[in-house]
């Protein structure tokens, strides 16, 4: 959980969505969460591989987004798959709903993250890359480290 100086505290990320997606627009966005999902997001048990985002009737969802049970929950505790809303300006999910249905398109979650104590998720209206242009950004990707390995043996 790393932490930077502008009062941010990493909880999770998707780390699959840069290599899986076409990132074309991001938007911060507040999730509404319950007292133990925000304790289990502070001890870091969350996860975002499968999550996506919909726009429905007008408001945000983050969807298949596991938080897991809050270890010293009670029977109040909360249901580690549930749906959660998005908080968002109304022109905000109005752009996000507008791209995603130009068609192609989906609303991926790029991170989970504390912003002065408050989880946000980072939204990104995303088109998904083929075969080939994963195989083409691994490829471009090993040649860059080849590079900057034969550039510091020369040194």
């Amino acid at each position: 959980m790393a932490q930077n100086g502008s009062g941010t505290k990493l909880i999770t990320q998707n780390r699959k969505a840069r290599f899986n997606y076409a990132i074309e627009d991001t938007v911060e966005a507040g999730v509404a969460l319950t007292g133990t999902e925000v304790k289990s997001c502070r001890e870091g048990k969350a996860n975002l591989t499968d999550a996506y985002a919909l726009v429905r009737d007008g408001e945000a969802w983050l969807l298949q987004c596991h938080i897991s049970a809050y270890s010293h929950g009670n029977r109040a505790n909360h249901e580690p798959m549930r749906p959660r809303k998005l908080l968002l300006h109304r022109g905000e999910i109005e752009r996000l709903a507008a791209g995603v249905a130009r068609g192609g398109k989906t609303l991926v979650p790029l991170r989970l993250y504390f912003k002065h104590g408050l989880v946000k998720a980072e939204i990104a209206t995303a088109t998904g890359k083929k075969l080939y242009d994963k195989r083409a950004a691994t490829a471009e990707r090993d040649a860059d480290r080849r590079m900057r390995q034969a550039l510091g043996r020369r040194r």
